[in-house]
């Protein structure tokens, strides 16, 4: 498409959009001084509240207080198969089969749960393979696994890095690696969308080659679930784990989601931490002894479910597939981040003072646009944020701005690139 910088061009863009009446299900936070809404280009950290998630959050209320205890297992929305409601809606967010994903926890733990059953290294195969920069929680996690097995950080983790001059890896490079540690690769853990840098990696090529090394392959979908085109399974992905706060809206802190491929679904001597909401629930009240994991990702339970907070998500995953899901979304995302990117390109300036790190390839790129800012980095954020247009900084000297298809319109993007225009003279 060609785009022009004109308000009448994104409003026409805006009447044409099958989503725009989405943005209506979304509660914007006020601009400046209370006054109109803000521009919110941060659904990257954290998505906007869905109107409907207040009233989701208020029948689990009225159910405890009306039912106490016995809405574990009475009323509309029984909480001891809470959890099973959110599986068809999150399998088709991932790209997976209902059993092989659940909804527990949080992002990290459940990293660290499917690190015990995924990262099972040997005195030779031992060598963990993620990406330089990833995430410090993720850096933090594989950093106390690799302890916890007796091996040394620096000699086990491998951390993958551009080229000299470039922000992103190849996947060729990527390839190459897993190829040459080879017999000494035991498990790669990367992220699927990096956090900094916005690119997409190719999960289904680095799978096929961590398989041919013998390694398991798993994702950190932080920044890729609700954001991307994902099919975990077709992919032959081994494991994987997300949030529900920043795309999919979920609320801060929000209920997270984890996928095993049903390769492991009767696999019940695979070592993992065990608890009683992951033990057979045919048996579960029988309290019993001796573990017994349910089949599916289901297995990797610890404890009921955090109802509250999986109603609210339950509402936010119905808005997601009322508006077709991710194809509709990526449809539209494509020519929002695209709009974006040309306002900012518009600016012509040097590579020494902007530039934008993301890949230039809609491909290998979701919502956001990180922005390497050399020269009044600091100084342009604190303006944005003046102005009303919300984003995120990350150190040193990076602007992430995420236009989001659910509740962004083309207008919004117009008026970022109004601001940045008036920046830049």
């Amino acid at each position: 498409m060609t785009f022009e910088p004109t308000l009448d061009f994104a409003r026409q863009l805006d009447a044409q959009d099958p989503l725009r009446g989405f943005r209506q299900q979304f509660l914007i936070p006020p601009g400046p001084d209370g006054q109109g809404e803000c521009l919110y280009f941060c659904g990257n950290s954290l998505g906007l509240q869905p109107r409907t998630a207040r009233a989701a959050a208020e029948v689990q209320f009225e159910n405890w207080q009306n039912l106490a205890v016995e809405g574990h297992f009475k009323g509309d929305t029984p909480w001891m198969p809470f959890h099973e409601r959110l599986q068809g809606p999150s399998a088709r967010v991932v790209g997976a089969k209902p059993h092989e994903v659940v909804v527990m926890n949080n992002l990290t733990t459940n990293l660290h749960l499917l690190l015990i059953s995924f990262y099972q290294p040997t005195a030779t195969r031992y060598k963990v393979l993620m990406e330089g920069g990833a995430f410090p929680s993720d850096q933090y996690a594989l950093e106390t696994q690799v302890k916890l097995r007796g091996f040394a950080p620096d000699d086990a983790i491998v951390e993958l890095e551009p080229r000299p001059g470039e922000h992103t890896l190849r996947t060729e490079d990527i390839v190459a690696k897993i190829a040459e540690l080879g017999d000494s690769l035991c498990t790669i853990i990367m992220g699927g969308l990096n956090y900094y840098t916005g690119q997409v990696f190719d999960m289904e090529a680095i799978t096929r080659a961590g398989h041919a090394a013998g390694a398991l392959v798993g994702f950190d979908l932080a920044h890729a679930a609700g954001n991307v085109p994902l099919q975990l399974h077709d992919w032959d992905v081994d494991f994987a784990c997300w949030c529900s706060y920043k795309y999919l809206n979920s609320g801060p802190g929000g209920v997270a989601g984890a996928y095993v491929h049903e390769r492991f679904a009767e696999r019940p001597e695979l070592l993992r931490l065990a608890g009683w909401w992951g033990h057979d629930e045919e048996e579960r009240f029988q309290m019993k002894k001796g573990f017994k994991p349910m089949h599916g990702a289901a297995g990797w339970q610890l404890s009921n479910g955090t109802v509250l907070s999986m109603a609210v998500h339950e509402a936010a995953l119905k808005i997601h597939d009322e508006a077709g899901g991710m194809p509709a979304l990526r449809r539209k995302s494509e020519l929002l981040t695209g709009y974006l990117e040309f306002f900012i390109r518009r600016l012509n300036l040097p590579k020494e003072r902007l530039e934008i790190i993301t890949p230039q390839d809609p491909a290998q790129r979701g919502c956001q646009l990180s922005i390497l800012v050399h020269q009044g980095g600091r100084d342009l954020f604190e303006h944005l944020m003046a102005v009303g247009v919300i984003g995120d900084w990350r150190e040193p000297n990076v602007i992430r701005l995420a236009p989001t298809p659910l509740y962004n319109t083309f207008e919004d993007v117009f008026r970022v690139g109004e601001v940045l225009t008036e920046w830049a003279k």
